[in-house]
């Protein structure tokens, strides 16, 4: 069968095809970046996800303006996403090389 489009992690529910996520069960308001970035690291659990891949797969772009743009948008992600964002336990950075998403 195809694999379930549906990902569960912590309190946080994402429906890929439909677009959502729900956190306790209060539904998070995602720009599309990050519900793009949310799906890439989902694709990818466990595996440690360089700033260059993430900007490269989510931004598209050949020539990387800013790494800045991706921790931006990673640190907003996790606020939304993690219980506390500041000791994070699904969104972790890996110092140096990128992130890595536990589910």
């Amino acid at each position: 069968g195809t694999p379930s489009a549906i990902h569960e992690f912590g309190d946080v529910i994402v429906d890929v095809d439909r677009h959502e996520a729900s956190k306790g069960g209060e539904q998070l308001e995602l720009t599309p970046r990050e519900f793009r970035l949310l799906g890439y690291f989902l694709a990818h659990q466990g595996e440690v996800v360089s700033r260059e891949e993430l900007l490269d797969a989510v931004w598209g772009y050949d020539t990387i303006p800013s790494t800045r743009t991706d921790d931006t948008h990673s640190a907003k992600l996790r606020k939304k996403i993690e219980n506390e964002a500041s000791d994070p336990q699904h969104l972790i950075t890996v110092h140096r090389l990128g992130y890595k998403f536990v589910g």
